[in-house]
């Protein structure tokens, strides 16, 4: 029975697209937004060097009496990403040698997500005025990193990518630029998505002997037990697969057939869209009703649809691979049938870790959760700290107003007892 629904569901979305898309233009590649950056041509040795004079610093942390860098970070494959620091609080404080933290977002959003709520609140700025050097990484695609060296957002190549290559890429460029900058292995802290490409990152080996602890907040690893319908619907109908036949490279949810998709999804029986935000994240319980304006005026942002397909077979398939191009091109990209799992009890046993995790989250679920800790069960006793909120869901540790009681105190600790 639930195979029939499944694959009515499946019908349904390819004849909707099908009009949709033709209905629309058929491409929808580069906004307006993103646009006005243009195309720059830095030489190759100093575009991580220089920083750059306006952006997210002046809109969002200046304006509070912080100091705030910014910094062009370019991967190995040529993207040219926009990375945030705060070196010090607004009364100074932490000596010549402050720890720095890395904070990185999940997908759909930006580094701003850390900077929504006043400073007493924000996450970005506690740890400022906590001593620490704070750094905010903007992945690909987002809309202060929307850049190049050869190519533009407005060509299909620019979205040629999976999480797969936040892993090898954007993760490793940015760690790797702070080190240059401190001299000192940087804390970490990921949401969503940013826990999910740690995760990988240190199962592989990755960037464990540039990161000194690693927090993460609604850890997603596993995605089979979601609860949020909107997600759960949007994967099971194989939408990235649809959305990338008919050319949608970039998946910008603000965009014209995006926006249609998104609401014939919401139109599915048991998908209420009529509160966004929880019908993505679950029922929030603590956001400031301004915050989540702030939040709307910008978000959700563009990511590749080939990432959201990835996201949507680990979804589908319930375990941690990369992505999967079918068995004949697997066998020319990887040398085999299937794609490669990441196997997270490879990540070093004596590596501090900080899960917290809500219990109203629809995305990263309770028994998701569970089955990472699982895959963690060996870690050194002692280096694993797990917390649990009954009543918080997906944006609560980011943007709640009781986080720093909560969460943002004990991730300090954390950082001190490890540091």
């Amino acid at each position: 029975m639930a195979v029939g629904i499944l694959s009515c569901l499946r019908v349904l979305s390819l004849v909707s697209l099908v009009i949709l898309v033709f209905d629309q233009p058929c491409r929808v590649l580069g906004s307006s937004r993103g646009r006005h950056f243009g195309f720059i041509n830095h030489d190759n040795n100093d575009v991580d060097s220089v920083p750059v004079p306006a952006g997210m610093c002046a809109s969002t942390v200046a304006i509070h009496g912080y100091k705030c860098q910014e910094f062009e970070v370019k991967t190995d494959d040529g993207y040219i990403l926009s990375v945030q620091r705060i070196p010090e609080g607004r009364v100074g404080g932490g000596g010549q040698n402050r720890q720095p933290v890395l904070l990185q977002h999940g997908v759909l959003v930006d580094g701003a997500t850390w900077l929504l709520n006043p400073p007493e609140q924000s996450l970005a700025m506690i740890l400022a005025d906590n001593g620490f050097d704070v750094w905010i990484s903007n992945i690909r695609g987002t809309r202060y990193s929307r850049r190049h060296v050869t190519l533009d957002p407005n060509d299909s190549g620019f979205w040629n990518w999976t999480w797969d290559d936040l892993v090898a890429h954007d993760l490793p460029a940015v760690i790797d630029f702070i080190f240059k900058q401190t001299g000192q292995k940087t804390h970490y802290v990921g949401h969503s998505m940013g826990t999910l490409i740690a995760l990988a990152s240190f199962s592989e080996g990755r960037q464990v002997d540039k990161v000194k602890s690693a927090v993460l907040l609604s850890p997603i690893a596993y995605l089979s037990h979601m609860t949020t319908a909107l997600g759960e619907v949007a994967a099971r109908a194989f939408v990235g697969e649809i959305t990338t036949i008919f050319g949608l490279s970039e998946f910008n949810p603000k965009g014209g057939p995006v926006s249609n998709l998104l609401k014939f999804l919401c139109a599915q029986p048991g998908v209420d869209c009529y509160d966004l935000m929880s019908a993505v994240t679950g029922k929030n319980c603590c956001l400031n009703a301004s915050t989540v304006e702030l939040f709307l005026n910008d978000e959700p942002q563009s990511t590749s649809t080939k990432n959201l397909v990835h996201l949507a077979q680990t979804v589908r398939d319930g375990i941690l691979s990369k992505y999967d191009y079918g068995s004949v091109y697997n066998l020319a990209h990887y040398g085999e049938a299937k794609p490669p799992k990441y196997n997270l009890t490879n990540i070093p046993r004596d590596f501090p870790l900080f899960l917290s995790y809500g219990g109203q989250d629809a995305l990263s679920d309770g028994k998701d959760v569970e089955t990472l800790l699982d895959a963690l069960k060996l870690h050194d006793v002692n280096k694993l700290t797990v917390q649990y909120i009954k009543n918080y869901a997906h944006a609560d540790f980011i943007m709640g107003i009781t986080a720093k009681d909560l969460v943002y105190n004990q991730i300090i600790s954390f950082f001190r007892n490890h540091g």
